[in-house]
């Protein structure tokens, strides 16, 4: 089942209680001067959608560690949830590879631990039909002769299941006949040998029984399948670095998965690049019309991980309709390229490489070989307390003038600032009561009688071992329109960027 069908059971049961309510409604008011304003009271509804988003199971929180792991995500099929199985009850006949799952469930990539089995990857090449089926596409085999003049024909696993179906690098000729004598069909659940003739369908790719992740592992066939499954697992745990650099020996799959992803911009139209600068490209049609491609640049993502556009065209070049414009985070040249080509040996190093560890050279940490960039986002609140307001302000008690160097006038800091861990990011101050005074103060409030303005510092600080630098200030107040939470009059949000060179206890996989 699609997101569309799980909302729409939702939909159906807040419509249910809305009509619940109106019928009560509807039976105890005068109908007369009823509106139907009075009458109908949507809460039901905006809860039972915000119930499916906010707390189902199936509603999870985007894995964009990479441009992989966010496509991988979107891809995933599950059989926990609502009106699913738990993790208790499924036993093994659940969790095991089914004939049935080949081109449509990849046999490779599924968590290790208690999820095995039971959350899959959809296969490179499956659809889901209107009736919620996963179908995948053959040729039709006529006689021998593989017709790919038309659209593939997509079959779901009880159609395939009567058909004689070949792999999809069977040998055929110019004309499209197979050329083997004898060739290895699936029928019935089963394995057989059958003359040309006999053959139904052949499978339209051979990568089209593995999943995205799996099919970016170059020479798959030769790897034991646990280690397929961690290298396709660990793929989509990469963090972007500072100069990705795309893979020497690929699949050729690298291009497509990097366009899937929506990280890099594409253009839709043949033309000319007209301007080209680090936040936007315009491209000129052959209509003289404009079309505006603007870059993301250092976003935070879900994962803290940079979201970085930059471009790769130049002003003056000639685009066609398909072509990719600028490199996303962990693309280069519009291929993925989630790692380094690096040079490795295979020898035993006086012990410190003994199991899973890995030793690493000095040049690949001074080099910023791999270096990521992380953004991380601090946030504070100036709240309604009984006492009166908290305000952000500049003006903070105790605290020396260096330290407020880089806060502007209302005492927020200025993007483009490095900073450090305890330095102030947005000053604030809450109010005071009586009983958080020292005896001494009291006395001298007493003996003077001066009502001073008796605030506390409240400031937002950067924590311990954080450092960087400020890329973004966000302010967000009720003035502006902005929704806040309850008793809050001003959230600000401050992104703070950090390089990371790779440390002891980083994790290092191959593929």
């Amino acid at each position: 089942r699609s997101v569309g069908e799980l909302l729409q059971n939702q939909v159906r049961v807040g419509l249910n209680r809305l009509e619940r309510i109106i019928k009560e409604r509807m039976t105890v008011g005068e109908t007369d001067s009823l509106t139907p304003a009075q009458l109908v009271n949507p809460k039901p509804l905006v809860a039972a959608i915000k119930e499916f988003f906010g707390s189902s199971q199936l509603s999870q929180f985007m894995d964009q560690t990479n441009p992989l792991a966010e496509l991988t995500h979107k891809r995933r099929i599950s059989a926990l949830g609502p009106g699913g199985l738990t993790r208790e009850r499924a036993g093994f006949a659940v969790r095991d590879i089914h004939p049935s799952h080949y081109g449509r469930i990849c046999p490779i990539e599924t968590p290790e631990g208690p999820n095995a089995g039971l959350i899959g990857s959809l296969a490179t090449h499956a659809r889901v039909n209107e009736y919620g089926f996963i179908e995948t596409p053959f040729w039709k085999v006529t006689d021998g002769v593989v017709d790919k003049s038309g659209d593939p024909i997509y079959l779901s696993a009880d159609l395939e299941d009567e058909c004689r179906v070949a792999p999809g690098d069977v040998a055929t000729d110019a004309d499209g006949r197979i050329t083997a004598e004898l060739i290895p069909v699936r029928y019935r659940l089963d394995f057989e040998t059958v003359p040309p003739n006999q053959v139904d369908y052949v499978q339209l790719s051979p990568v089209q029984v593995i999943s995205v992740a799996a099919s970016l592992i170059p020479f798959l066939e030769h790897d034991d399948a646990n280690r397929a499954l961690m290298g396709s697992n660990m793929q989509r745990q990469a963090v972007p670095l500072l100069r990705p650099e795309r893979p020497l020996v690929g699949t050729g799959l690298e291009t497509q998965v990097a366009r899937d992803s929506g990280m890099v911009p594409i253009t839709r139209v043949n033309g000319e690049v007209v301007f080209v600068d680090s936040t936007q490209i315009i491209v000129r049609d052959d209509q003289g019309v404009d079309h505006y491609h603007l870059l993301q640049k250092y976003q935070r993502s879900n994962q803290d991980t940079c979201l970085n556009q930059r471009p790769i065209v130049q002003q003056g070049d000639q685009v066609i309709a398909g072509q990719v414009l600028a490199n996303g985070s962990a693309c280069e040249g519009g291929e993925i390229a989630l790692g380094q080509n690096c040079l490795i040996a295979y020898m035993p190093w006086e012990g410190y490489n003994y199991e899973d560890a890995i030793l690493v050279s000095e040049r690949l940490v001074r080099d910023d070989l791999y270096t990521s960039v992380h953004i991380e986002k601090y946030e504070i609140e100036a709240r309604q307390t009984k006492l009166g307001p908290e305000e952000i302000t500049r003006e903070i008690p105790n605290v020396a003038e260096e330290s407020l160097g880089n806060l502007d006038e209302m005492g927020i800091i200025r993007i483009g600032a490095f900073v450090e861990s305890g330095d102030i990011l947005v000053g604030k101050v809450t109010p005071k009561g009586e009983s958080d005074q020292p005896p001494e103060e009291k006395l001298l409030r007493a003996i003077f009688g001066e009502k001073a303005r008796d605030v506390r510092d409240n400031s937002l600080r950067v924590p311990n071992t954080e450092r960087g630098r400020v890329v973004d200030v966000r302010i967000y107040t009720r003035e502006q329109g902005d929704e806040l939470p309850p008793g809050a009059n001003m959230v600000v949000r401050v992104y703070v960027a950090q390089r990371r060179k790779i440390q002891v206890g980083d994790k290092m996989a191959g593929r």
